[in-house]
């Protein structure tokens, strides 16, 4: 949000409680800018998977409150919870000793009785905040309905590396039709790590086993693994905040990756239902406030997505890229539609260039220049593959400039452009004079050929 307030001195300051004009501005802004997600999201299915160590965050309460905001705007809601924390204390409370095969718990019936009751407890502390209505809440006049029960059929690991796993089991089958007339109810359906077979026996099952399969049988149409720490994306050195499940998969191998198991089930779990239908995954973080929202409805973001219905992916160019960069940037210089640039310069700027890639191929390209001393950084060179206009790359390039110009500590972007301001003030760029140019490229403003000068303000 492009809010600029002057600082309030201690006499202005209000003292009624009152919203000042810059915050009521900015309500109504962000208001404003999440209304499409709301709509696009109304009526759909969302299966979210809360690890156990969500529940141990003091943000659990929050992060519980906004799950139930996506249900009073619509959203069809499945929650499947771990409880791996919960477990394990509970078995030292016990003084119950397991064994651990390939990270799988073994569960003999002591372990059984342990898991039981840190599942249950945990379950109903969960409903217990579903279930706050006061006004003096988030969940005021919310009246939020939950249902549970033997959705989840399993049948038993049995013996594994010779080991007999008890009452460790695998999911078997989901019980779609039950949920989703619970869904239709409007009811939130909670989902555990537990599972029940035909014969009447418990299985304590893998928690992200049961949230992919759920989501693949519902055919989610998105699936939210929420995790500690900071977004994925965030953590490794050009990875982008969105992934198609192959470009996941390579970050799952990578060497240096150095993803922590947990980490790896996660990823590997989202990887798994975005190849098995559901169109898109989001690893979001519980330790990050409003994560959950802002991944939903905001453009940018705040997780990682893996997105099933994409071949393509955005990355930095390297060198080997410089011939598909000149074959979209040459023809549009030609039609005077881009300020022409040599061979020899785009290849020394090769390392400010985005590129999307399909296939091997090119299909758009832009680049960020930055002017650090002025915290301003210059969009050039938009560019996008004749076969692949009208599907909004250009957009999608402009995203991730964004967010790669906030990461880097610039508060502005600008563009010169004399055939397309139009495309530049819808995507939130104003028309600015000269004066807002940063130094260096005043003096190289070219005079004869005019270009509006249009600036972005990043929130």
């Amino acid at each position: 949000m492009n809010t600029r307030t002057a600082p309030l001195q201690a006499a202005e300051t209000p003292d009624n409680g009152a919203d000042t004009p810059a915050q009521n501005a900015a309500l109504v802004a962000s208001l404003r800018a999440s209304a499409p997600y709301v709509h696009a999201h109304r009526g759909r299915t969302f299966v979210i998977h809360i690890p156990g160590e969500a529940a141990a965050s003091p943000a659990f309460a929050d992060l519980v409150y906004d799950i139930a905001l996506l249900a009073s705007l619509g959203v069809k809601l499945v929650i499947v919870f771990g409880a791996r924390p919960q477990i394990d204390a509970a078995l030292a409370d016990a003084g119950v000793a397991t064994q651990f095969v390939d990270g799988v718990r073994v569960t003999d019936s002591a372990a059984l009785a342990c898991v039981k009751r840190a599942v249950g407890s945990l379950q109903m502390d969960i409903e217990a905040l579903l279930s706050t209505s006061l006004a003096s809440t988030p969940m005021g006049g919310a009246r939020i309905a939950t249902a549970s029960g033997n959705l989840v059929t399993a049948r038993p690991v049995g013996i594994a590396g010779g080991i007999d796993h008890g009452h460790t089991g695998e999911v078997r089958r989901i019980d779609v039709a039950s949920i989703n007339a619970h869904l239709e109810r409007g009811a939130i359906v909670l989902l555990s790590c537990i599972g029940y077979s035909p014969s009447g026996e418990i299985f304590n099952l893998y928690a992200e086993e049961v949230a992919t399969a759920t989501a693949t049988a519902l055919s989610a149409d998105k699936f939210v693994v929420l995790h500690p720490g900071a977004a994925l994306h965030e953590r490794f050195a050009d990875t982008p905040a969105e992934l198609d499940p192959q470009a996941a998969r390579q970050l799952l191998a990578a060497p240096d990756a150095a993803l922590e198991p947990a980490d790896r089930a996660r990823l590997e779990a989202a990887i798994g239902a975005c190849r098995a239908g559901v169109a898109r995954a989001h690893l979001v973080s519980f330790d990050s406030d409003g994560a959950l929202l802002r991944e939903l409805y905001s453009r940018d973001g705040a997780g990682t997505m893996i997105a099933a219905d994409t071949y393509d992916i955005t990355r930095t160019a390297t060198p080997e890229d410089l011939g598909g960069v000149l074959a979209l940037i040459e023809p549009l210089a030609a039609a005077g539609i881009l300020v022409g640039r040599s061979r020899e310069q785009i290849e020394l700027d090769i390392g400010h260039y985005l590129v999307m890639e399909r296939d091997g191929l090119i299909t758009a390209c832009c680049a960020l220049m930055p002017y650090a001393d002025e915290a301003v950084g210059e969009l050039a060179c938009v560019a996008v593959h004749p076969d692949y206009r009208g599907q909004d790359r250009a957009a999608q390039l402009l995203v991730e400039v964004e967010r790669r110009a906030r990461r880097a500590g610039l508060a502005r972007i600008f563009v010169l452009t004399t055939k397309t301001p139009h495309w530049f003030v819808e995507h939130g760029f104003l028309a600015a004079d000269l004066d807002a140019l940063p130094l260096a490229k005043r003096a190289l403003y070219n005079y004869q050929r005019n270009s509006a000068v249009l600036i972005k303000r990043l929130a």
